[in-house]
């Protein structure tokens, strides 16, 4: 059977396991990236990393609206009956506090270039100019943003970590289908 693009009553679709994966491993790249990029000894190696930063958020915030668009077209597949009361009232806020996370994030990010007194262009992976969000650049403004930049940074990890917590969970100790159903896309004829 031929594999699907959107999701079915019982599993996601291709269109979602990619975007799924994709996103994660770029968030928590990001993550990993930017944790690097402030401690690097090198200042030629550190701005380098941090344009590829900027890079990687911009294109984490196309895909996350992207993601959050192909969900509200299509319904995801209900969980399994295994799950219980508390857990089915959780997990859709649990995946609107990640969603709002890799929104906010790169949002900061942005903002925190656009406020910085050092007025350096942003060029996501040198293919043009990003235009500057319409805030005032100061010290103070750039502080906040930095501060709120960081802040969400370790807070989304902790969701992600949380994510990822749940998911094997769900594989190895209740062992439903929750994990699986995003490594294996559905077929055509479900």
């Amino acid at each position: 059977m031929q594999s699907a693009i959107t999701n079915t009553t019982t599993r996601y679709g291709w269109g979602m396991i990619i975007l799924h994966w994709l996103i994660g491993i770029i968030f928590i790249g990001q993550f990993g990236l930017g944790f690097v990029m402030v401690r690097i000894a090198s200042q030629r190696t550190a701005f380098e990393l941090i344009q590829l930063h900027k890079s990687l958020g911009f294109l984490l915030l196309g895909l996350i609206i992207l993601r959050i668009a192909w969900r509200l077209g299509n319904a995801a597949p209900p969980l399994p009956p295994s799950v219980g009361p508390l857990e089915r009232r959780a997990a859709p806020l649990a995946h609107l506090a990640l969603y709002a996370f890799q929104i906010a994030l790169p949002l900061s990010g942005w903002a925190l270039v656009s406020v910085s007194t050092l007025e350096i262009p942003t060029m996501p992976f040198d293919l043009f100019v990003m235009p500057n969000l319409p805030l005032a650049e100061s010290d103070a403004a750039e502080g906040f943003w930095a501060a709120a930049h960081w802040y969400l940074a370790y807070a989304g990890i902790a969701l992600v970590a949380l994510h990822i917590a749940a998911a094997l969970r769900h594989h190895l100790l209740l062992r439903d289908s929750v994990l699986t159903r995003m490594i294996t896309p559905s077929s055509g004829g479900e």
